[in-house]
């Protein structure tokens, strides 16, 4: 979703044509736009996550002058400018992980002048309540973040527990989200679940976080799964599609950008990943480039998959 200041007219940055969200899912690769009217003589461009709030520091992804990038922070390594055109200042990030998601500020600062446009990136997935073993009401904040990590998910945000709740999570249980608050949804007041209250996103609000104790609410997206060759043929199928073919991901790759620094198996049987971004802990190859690991034994389950429809 965009966002702009209101009351101030942009005079660097194009108003976004489209009021929406931008949405993808986990191992993904997004752009989130930000395009220039016209390039002031001496400017810079920084790209910051302002949602959820970084603890004490600004959490900076990157700082372009037009001349030089420089990536900032955990998502740095994953960040940098589309540049589809000379006034494209677009934020691209690979290998979407789940604390992607969130707000992000595209701000352009010409002296003592600075515009800027607020952009959300929605991970798509799925909320799911989670307890202890031991029983119900068991975990501290921090146990439930840890509770949530092993099972391959985050701590929700509370937009995304009132998301899941319009499309229906009804639970009883409170749990911990990752603001440090505890809350439930209810689609169907009764007895049992709060009495005779209006349905919505019940709340009790930020909690002790080692003191007291609730369930969890945890939020996952696609799996990262690593498959063997049938179950990668299977996964596409699923999807509607075929595993690609090695012309397909060059395609992909030299034509919609396509970088992903996982090897996922082809049609013929060789895995692959495709680069724009070389990067050191992505194969190690300073150039742009489809990249191989060969033809691998079928039965290892160590890949994921490119699939094409």
């Amino acid at each position: 979703m965009f966002f702009l200041d209101k009351g101030k007219e942009l005079k660097y940055l194009l108003e976004p044509l489209v009021y929406a969200e931008v949405t993808a899912r986990r191992g993904h690769t997004v752009v989130l736009p930000c395009v220039m009217r016209f390039k002031p003589l001496h400017y810079r461009v920084k790209w910051t996550k302002i949602d959820p709030p970084s603890q004490g520091v600004e959490n900076i992804v990157l700082i372009t002058n037009g001349h030089a990038d420089k990536q900032y922070g955990s998502l740095g390594p994953r960040a940098s400018l589309r540049r589809s055109h000379d006034l494209d200042v677009s934020l691209r990030l690979t290998d979407l992980e789940l604390e992607d998601d969130g707000s992000y500020r595209c701000e352009l600062i010409n002296g003592i002048e600075d515009e800027s446009v607020i952009i959300t990136l929605r991970i798509e997935g799925v909320v799911f309540p989670y307890q202890s073993h031991h029983g119900r009401y068991r975990f501290s904040f921090f146990e439930a973040k840890e509770a949530c990590a092993e099972q391959d998910a985050t701590l929700a945000t509370y937009k995304q527990l009132y998301r899941a709740w319009t499309e229906g999570l009804d639970w009883c249980n409170a749990g911990w989200l990752s603001d440090g608050t505890v809350n439930y949804p209810v689609l169907r007041p009764r007895p049992a679940c709060g009495g005779d209250l209006l349905s919505g996103i019940r709340s009790y609000g930020p909690r002790h976080k080692t003191r007291d104790h609730y369930d969890a609410f945890c939020f996952t997206s696609t799996t990262k799964g690593q498959l063997n060759f049938v179950e990668a043929e299977h996964a596409c199928r699923r999807e509607g599609a075929g595993l690609a073919k090695t012309g397909q991901i060059y395609s992909s790759w030299k034509f919609q950008q396509l970088d992903h620094c996982d090897g996922g198996w082809l049609q013929d049987g060789s895995v692959r990943f495709p680069i724009i971004n070389p990067r050191e802990n992505c194969g190690g190859i300073a150039e742009p480039g489809v990249r191989s690991f060969g033809y691998p034994s079928k039965s290892l389950r160590l890949y994921g998959a490119y699939c094409y429809r």
